[in-house]
């Protein structure tokens, strides 16, 4: 028995001298470079601070003009990054592509029914975060609440999304291949 304790105390403390671990605090040593990012991480550790004041928790004053001002937003992404140009920045490079004046006119007409649809579906989405925080902040929110309105939420983004992708789309058709390819470049978008 008196074998077995001398062994079992050798290993106990070949298993504490073989980590980096204080025995009085039992967490591991940590580098002096990592103290900052640490301490970083947990100054950080409230990402939220703050928003509480806002009018609509979930969206901050740029997210709601962007929405009801119909700003792309990064929506249209997918056709911009493969070839096809948007109206607005058609319009930016018009000498650039030497665009004819019906393809101007064209252009700015897309531009402006764009502008009032996604506008309007922009309202619509900031009146439905409105209600779901009001419904949160006077606790009258519950499970079925919540799903219908995320869920008329959620179909008003992706009729947004939709406009921005199907005007690009109806931009690229009033353009030639030249000058589609020209845009490329003068975006960045280049080979």
């Amino acid at each position: 028995m008196k074998h077995f304790r001398k062994l079992l105390a050798l290993n106990i403390t070949a298993v504490l001298t073989a980590f980096p671990y204080s025995a009085t605090q039992a967490q591991p040593a940590i580098p002096a470079e990592h103290h900052a990012q640490i301490q970083h991480s947990a100054a950080s550790a409230t990402p939220y601070a703050g928003q509480q004041s806002r009018s609509i928790k979930a969206l901050s004053d740029g997210e709601v003009n962007g929405w009801q001002q119909g700003q792309g937003m990064g929506l249209a992404k997918a056709a911009e990054l493969n070839g096809y140009p948007g109206p607005m920045h058609t319009l930016e490079l018009s000498s650039a592509l030497n665009l004819s004046p019906d393809q101007t006119d064209a252009t700015k007409k897309l531009m402006l029914q764009h502008k009032l649809e996604v506008q309007r579906l922009g309202k619509q989405l900031v009146e439905m975060e409105n209600h779901l925080d009001q419904a949160f902040a006077k606790k009258t929110i519950d499970s079925l609440s919540i799903d219908r309105m995320t869920g008329h939420i959620a179909n008003i983004q992706g009729q947004i999304r939709a406009a921005h992708l199907k005007t690009h789309l109806l931009q690229t058709a009033l353009l030639t291949p030249a000058q589609i390819k020209q845009y490329n470049t003068q975006r960045g978008y280049g080979e």
